[in-house]
């Protein structure tokens, strides 16, 4: 979905990456019925290759940029003309400094087009997110595979 994409543009690297990696979560055959995804502390680590000691604190900071910069503005043609929606993706997020368990929740709105776009466009493997170095990068590699995969 275009509209997914060009939102998508609007945060960061590190905050873009961990929305690619909640995503990537989404099982669209079966999806949570409480659109709640689980993530592990070590495997997002891993995803960002990180390992010092103020990497908790990086995590935190990660989440709370994710939360602001993460918008979707969708606009739906329709028999007058536009319908506009502004959503927020992920409104919830919860750890402990004790268990390496993330929970990651989705809005219900945003759902039906994560799914959509995950099931048509995003083949693309996280590993290859991992390794790239800007926003753009990635925003530019998602937009490629979306290409290449409708044809």
């Amino acid at each position: 979905h275009n509209s997914l994409i060009t939102s998508i543009a609007k945060m960061d690297k590190t905050p873009l990456k961990m929305f690619e990696l909640a995503v990537s979560c989404i099982n669209t055959e079966e999806p949570p019925k409480d659109n709640t995804v689980y993530l592990s502390k070590r495997d997002l680590f891993a995803f960002f290759n990180v390992s010092d000691n103020d990497k908790h604190s990086r995590f935190k900071q990660a989440v709370e940029k994710m939360q602001k910069q993460a918008f979707f503005q969708i606009k739906e043609e329709q028999g007058k003309g536009c319908k506009f929606k502004r959503i927020v993706p992920i409104p919830y997020v919860e750890w402990t400094d004790y268990n390496d368990e993330v929970k990651i929740e989705f809005h219900r709105e945003i759902m039906p087009y994560l799914i959509n776009l995950k099931k048509n466009f995003t083949q693309h493997a996280l590993s290859d997110i991992a390794e790239l170095n800007s926003k753009y990068s990635i925003i530019l590699y998602r937009w490629l595979s979306m290409q290449y995969n409708q044809y």
